[in-house]
């Protein structure tokens, strides 16, 4: 999964332009400093060198800035899937489109760890999850269902999608208990175990 890379440039009047990834490293930053709640969407403006209104170009408010441009990355995954032959067994191909989506460059892990921690600990972010969650799952059922000749609403699509879902926060939860895990490694034999479990 392709990660936004920091392009921030000075305009002509000499503030900064900025990108979704720098305001997502400049909030999270804030957010450990400070804490979340404690921090205003005016101070990660201004630590960012740019104006109130520039913020809300990019995000529509401080709860979905941890999320970074996750609908770009559901729209990958989204593509991915609908690139994979037919011919790879289902539960493989939710698998490596799951680690794709979640395969980030080294120096981002740590960021990505920060990101993790606050999504899943922080009470007010937690209750915000659940539209990202929704189009992340939609993408799963959409590509069982068609794999399974089933409507996306059917049950089995929607058990799949909720499945994997729950197994990749489990895993996440498991590779922020453990600082010398490795994601990917942790997410695989998740998703091999849930497999391993229904297929038996």
């Amino acid at each position: 999964m392709s990660v936004a890379t920091d392009t921030t440039v000075t305009t002509g009047d000499g503030r900064r332009a900025t990108s979704a990834a720098h305001l997502s490293r400049v909030g999270l930053q804030l957010f450990f400093e400070h804490g979340f709640d404690e921090t205003t969407v005016d101070e990660i403006a201004d630590a960012a060198g740019i104006g109130r209104r520039t913020f809300f170009r990019y995000f529509a408010s401080k709860n979905d800035l941890p999320w970074g441009d996750f609908d770009a990355l559901v729209a990958q995954m989204r593509q991915r899937l609908s690139q994979t032959s037919d011919e790879v067994p289902l539960v493989d191909a939710l698998r490596d489109a799951v680690i794709a989506f979640n395969t980030y460059p080294p120096e981002e892990l740590l960021p990505l760890r920060q990101r993790m921690e606050l999504l899943l600990r922080v009470p007010s972010l937690v209750a915000h999850s659940a539209l990202r969650y929704e189009s992340w799952r939609q993408v799963i059922a959409e590509y069982v269902a068609r794999r399974c000749h089933l409507d996306e609403d059917d049950l089995e699509a929607q058990v799949v999608a909720w499945t994997l879902l729950a197994t990749s926060l489990a895993a996440y939860e498991e590779w922020l208990r453990h600082e010398d895990a490795d994601l990917l490694d942790v997410l695989d034999r998740a998703i091999r175990q849930v497999g391993t479990t229904f297929g038996g």
